[in-house]
């Protein structure tokens, strides 16, 4: 018998739409998956040895804050850290998840205030070594682009001031189905896509409504990604997990 991991390779092609796994004890989501331009280690050396783009003007000292440390009730599915992702493959060697002080306490605010709602916050990504952005773009083919930042501009994920979540029942514990899958680069990833289904569309006007409430904005392509409103007053990093300590 062909292992179930192969078994899905042969069934999701790259680009193909995600979808939620319906074989007995499978509940994670299957990520959008694209064959990277080129291979992601070369990818990865070439990106190291790049410096970000340098900015002019004063800025905020960085003060990035662990999630999980805030609330070990905030899920952690970083999806870069594993194989389900875009491109497939590791990204991060390690699952964790980091925002600026503020950013990190607004976020917390948004998640106790879901609670009463039923729901947690489950985050797919934080703040962003400048190298892995510079890893995306030089991945993705030029029509996909839309969906990545620019490393020459820099990302806010860079800054720590942006974060991928979605929401998780608190009576089951799993994350909770969204017009679109994480990641996925079609329109139904749009914030403002009128398909799925009612139940869908409503828990992701509920994530947008607390989100916003305490200073976050959603970017119009992506319902997930979220960027806090001080962004600027922060510089551009390139620091990698391993070196922020535990």
């Amino acid at each position: 018998m062909r292992p179930v991991k192969s078994l899905l390779s042969s069934w999701i092609r790259p680009g193909a739409l995600c979808l939620l796994l319906s074989l007995p004890g499978f509940a994670q989501e299957v990520s959008f998956h694209l064959t990277p331009l080129r291979p992601v280690e070369e990818l990865r050396t070439e990106a190291l040895k790049q410096q970000p783009p340098q900015e002019q003007g004063s800025f905020l000292k960085p003060d990035l804050v662990e999630l999980v440390t805030l609330d070990p009730t905030i899920k952690l599915d970083i999806r870069y850290a594993t194989t389900n992702n875009f491109l497939g493959t590791p990204v991060y060697t390690q699952a964790r998840a980091f925002l600026q002080r503020p950013a990190a306490e607004a976020l917390l605010r948004a998640h106790h205030a879901l609670k009463a709602q039923g729901y947690g916050l489950i985050i797919h990504d934080g703040y962003r070594p400048w190298y892995v952005t510079k890893m995306f773009w030089d991945a993705v083919p030029v029509d996909k682009r839309i969906f990545v930042a620019d490393p020459s501009a820099g990302s806010k994920h860079n800054r720590g001031c942006a974060v991928d979540l979605s929401l998780y029942d608190l009576k089951t514990g799993r994350e909770v189905k969204m017009p679109s899958g994480y990641d996925e680069m079609t329109d139904r990833a749009y914030a403002d896509y009128t398909g799925g289904t009612e139940e869908e569309r409503a828990r992701r006007a509920l994530l947008r409504q607390v989100m916003e409430n305490e200073g976050f904005k959603v970017i119009p392509k992506e319902w997930w990604h979220f960027d806090y409103k001080d962004w600027k007053q922060y510089p551009i990093l390139n620091i990698k997990f391993e070196d922020l300590g535990q």
